[in-house]
């Protein structure tokens, strides 16, 4: 009766493993494909000639947010949009504003950052902006959006 015992509770628990794989493997396949077809795109328009990273940024319009390097060797910032739609596709280099590493030093100026969760280059009104979500000491959610171009702030959604 014992072996009996372990054997289901073992079935079980690989089942239950085998389940959450294949959940979290299928609701991440749709940022992979639109972030290889972006990442296509990009190098088809001439944009970038080889891309190193990309993820998706959520703002006031979705974009995929592309880093690689173009003819020249120097760092860009692709933003295509999810859509696809080439006219929107903007870019940016990235010696041309702060680094990830300064828009930190800017964010740690801020009083009571007790946990960054990330730190994302996306694509919004003003232009390329850093967002930093990040908890302060209270356990609060909270998002600081600084200006690519210049390190300045551009917004705050504080104590969520």
């Amino acid at each position: 009766m014992k072996n009996w015992i372990t054997f289901i509770s073992v079935f079980f628990v690989s089942l239950a493993l085998v389940i959450t794989i294949i959940v979290v493997w299928n609701a991440d396949a749709p940022f992979a494909d639109i972030e290889k077809q972006a990442e296509k795109l990009a190098i088809e328009q001439g944009h970038i000639v080889d891309a190193t990273s990309s993820y998706t940024y959520n703002g006031q319009s979705s974009y995929v947010t592309i880093f690689g390097v173009d003819e020249n060797g120097d760092e860009k910032a692709v933003f295509v949009p999810k859509s696809l739609e080439e006219e929107f596709i903007q870019e940016v280099l990235v010696k041309d504003g702060i680094t990830k590493e300064q828009a930190l030093d800017v964010l740690s100026n801020e009083a009571g950052v007790k946990e960054l969760l990330h730190a994302k280059l996306g694509f919004e009104k003003p232009g390329a902006v850093w967002e930093l979500t990040y908890l302060n000491d209270e356990g609060q959610l909270n998002y600081v959006y600084i200006l690519h171009s210049n390190g300045e702030w551009w917004k705050r959604i504080l104590n969520l």
